[in-house]
């Protein structure tokens, strides 16, 4: 055993600590041991550096006298570049309203990693895959609690145990054993046909803006249609979106849809905001007050079974997700405890309409924007013999290749998920030098990974095509993820993607769209998610279809 004094390249040699080196230990262990010394998340990229000269052995690390500095991927440790910004506002000028495009003008000025400060709150954005995959981990460096400053923090409940809560808890830890089965693969087949039933009864209001030869903007009516099926899987409601062409949204959808509106416009003015007693905050109080109570209602009224099911029979067996979370039993007997219900509900209402709608939004102006498209994805659907009688069932949706690989696309170019955040369990170094303070909030920029062209070829062009490729197939980890990755990734990611699947294929096969207007299409940044706000589209019945390929 011997002593050896280390400290962090780029900062004084007075920081230096004495480390206990076994006479035995290897290269590896030794970057291990000097990592677990200075919380360097990365023992890979640990380096040693002896009067500005690399020790490149072990022995020439072992024979070294004085203070060895250690490198983090051949750097010297350094703060997390960003704007410096104006006094109180902080960056806020410089990323809001397009907070897309500034934030890539950001990544291409500073790198990486970034941090910004808003009105005091401060956040850091990553592009990088390797850092994304370290964040979204559930670790001993990172963790998803939603402190002040988090994206989510003004609508946090601790009993949602899903999306708004932190994962260090007993809540999550029981919400995370009961309701994946009613979001896994087999309950989504269950779904299929309510999901089917769902686009049909919507057609006489297409049909109907058709015989109009009306235009009709995009999202409000894939807001309609992914409600609508929400409503009926999850709380067993009809929302009645689709009894005519001018029918309201129903008011718990208005009020989910209004609260992360208010959501992000507290958010975006600093954590200060959230605790003001008027304006955004206090009418996003309101709302969750509504929305509590109309779910209450809704949970009484559910059509429910009276027999307890073990997780997995339930999940195919349920009305809906209030059937199944009142008659699912564990293994030992256990139900979720009836005062935990509510807010796992509102949470699977509300994320999963809001994801969908945006994404169908997105779907259908690749549609209209990209020449090619709506042809290639109706020949597959030709080939495959699908007609308006077809059951879309996820047997079926498994032949549609093309249809995948433009679903992922979309997800790639146009992702509506923005602000994933994790926070930081302690002070830490990062790949790269990075240094991060513990509770730091960090976001994996999913935009801006999709996006990167250090990782995409050509990331701008859409290009479906590209995931049949080698390049997309040998991707580095984490580079896709518009679901999130790890233990806190979106658990209702199989529902989403099989709603679009049967949704899609049903529209595109009864309508030709077109684009209606020559605007820019606009996202609206003062929302959750991303989504388009002024596309607008012809949908006619089609009268004629291709015939098979040869």
């Amino acid at each position: 055993m011997s002593t050896k004094t280390f400290y962090l390249l780029g900062e004084d040699v007075s920081t230096a600590r004495e480390i206990d080196v076994p006479a035995t230990i290897g290269e590896d262990e030794l970057r291990q041991l000097v990592a677990s010394y200075f919380a360097i998340v990365d023992s890979k990229g640990v380096g040693f550096v002896r009067d500005d000269a690399a020790l490149v052995s072990l022995a020439d690390v072992l024979e070294a006298e004085g203070p060895i500095a250690v490198s983090i991927d051949g750097k010297a440790v350094r703060e997390v570049p960003g704007p410096k910004g104006l006094p109180y506002i902080g960056n806020y000028f410089e990323v809001y309203p397009d907070h897309l495009g500034n934030h890539q003008r950001l990544f291409e000025r500073y790198g990486p990693f970034i941090k910004t400060c808003n009105m005091g709150s401060t956040i850091y954005h990553t592009n990088d895959p390797a850092l994304s995959q370290i964040v979204f981990s559930e670790s001993e460096f990172f963790t998803k609690n939603i402190i002040p400053g988090h994206p989510l923090h003004p609508i946090k409940n601790k009993e949602s145990g899903v999306f708004l809560g932190d994962t260090d808890t007993e809540e999550w830890r029981l919400t995370h054993k009961f309701l994946p089965p009613a979001l896994g693969p087999k309950a989504v087949r269950h779904y299929a046909p309510t999901m089917q039933k769902t686009i049909e009864d919507a057609y006489k209001v297409f049909d109907e803006l058709d015989d109009r030869d009306e235009a009709w903007n995009v999202y409000p009516y894939m807001l309609k249609l992914g409600s609508q099926a929400v409503g009926k899987l999850v709380l067993g409601m009809d929302f009645g979106h689709f009894n005519a062409v001018d029918a309201p949204l129903h008011a718990m959808v208005m009020r989910i849809a209004q609260s992360l509106e208010l959501n992000k416009k507290i958010t975006s003015m600093g954590s200060w905001y959230a605790s003001m007693p008027f304006g955004a905050p206090a009418q996003l109080k309101a709302a969750r007050t509504h929305i509590e109570a109309m779910l209450n209602q809704a949970i009484e009224e559910a059509s429910k079974g009276v027999e307890d099911l073990e997780l997995q029979e339930a999940a195919v067996k349920a009305e809906n997700m209030v059937d199944y979370v009142l008659r699912a039993t564990d293994s030992k007997g256990n139900k979720l405890p009836i005062e935990k219900i509510r807010e796992p509900l509102v949470v699977a209402t509300g994320a999963g309409f809001t994801t969908t709608s945006s994404l169908l939004s997105w779907l259908m102006y690749g549609l209209v924007a990209y020449p090619g498209m709506q042809e290639r994805l109706l020949q597959e659907l030709i080939d495959n013999d699908v007609d308006e009688n077809t059951a879309i069932t996820p047997e079926l949706t498994q032949k549609l290749t093309f249809l995948d690989s433009y679903i992922k696309e979309t997800q790639r170019k146009h992702n509506p998920s923005y602000q994933p955040a994790r926070t930081s369990k302690v002070d830490m170094i990062l790949p790269g030098g990075y240094k991060l303070p513990k509770d730091s909030i960090v976001i994996p920029a999913i935009h801006h990974i999709h996006n990167n062209p250090a990782i995409w070829d050509n990331p701008a062009h859409f290009d479906p095509d590209r995931w049949s490729t080698e390049a997309v197939k040998n991707r580095p980890t984490a580079s896709y993820i518009p679901f999130a990755t790890g233990p806190r990734m979106c658990i209702g990611f199989n529902f989403a993607l099989q709603e679009v699947k049967v949704f899609l294929p049903k529209l595109i096969y009864r309508y030709r769209f077109s684009k209606a207007s020559e605007a820019t299409v606009d996202y609206d940044p003062m929302f959750q998610l991303i989504r388009p706000t002024n596309l607008y589209v012809r949908a006619e019945k089609r009268v004629k279809w291709p015939p098979r390929s040869e």
